[in-house]
């Protein structure tokens, strides 16, 4: 199996996702078991609404512990290097088919507040420009198939 990657986190967006995740594999497990555990005492769970509610929400929730577990395991909390190079954490100003763009570099849990577009390193425009530095120029394949230009114009650490 390969190593997952890195994700870069602000110390304000680790916090938040540490804070989710002791919620929800303390208190709110707990919460959601006590509902199963009342409504099965209700009787014939085939028919008990509140039951399979509960179990649902049991199973939502134990998909959300397990994601953010994973996440938190491969995280660095930080900035990373401005050096100019492309990496996740990084705020990039690029022209993309002749426009410009700015955009956090990296996960939705990095941006936290900010109204910034995200893209990640698994989007097509991501995957062309991960490596990269300021000043080189490169191309992706759109969706609809269209080659589409990208030139790297700025790549500063995001702050938070």
């Amino acid at each position: 199996m390969a190593e997952a990657s890195v994700t870069w986190l602000t110390q304000e967006a680790h916090d938040k996702l540490k804070a989710e995740l002791e919620h929800l594999s303390g208190p709110y497990r707990a919460e959601i078991t006590e509902r199963i555990a009342a409504a099965r005492d209700e009787g014939d769970l085939k028919e008990n609404g509140g039951y399979h509610a509960a179990r649902e929400e049991q199973a939502k929730n134990e998909a959300r512990i397990l994601e953010l577990t994973e996440k938190l395991r491969h995280v660095q909390v930080g900035t990373p290097a401005d050096d100019g190079k492309v990496e996740p954490g990084m705020v990039v100003t690029a022209l993309v088919a002749g426009d410009e763009m700015t955009f956090l570099f990296g996960s939705r849990e990095m941006a936290g507040s900010t109204d910034l577009d995200v893209y990640s390193p698994t989007s097509p425009l991501g995957a062309a420009i991960d490596g990269k530095s300021v000043g080189d120029t490169t191309s992706y394949t759109a969706p609809n198939g269209r080659e589409i230009s990208v030139e790297i114009t700025a790549a500063k650490p995001f702050a938070g």
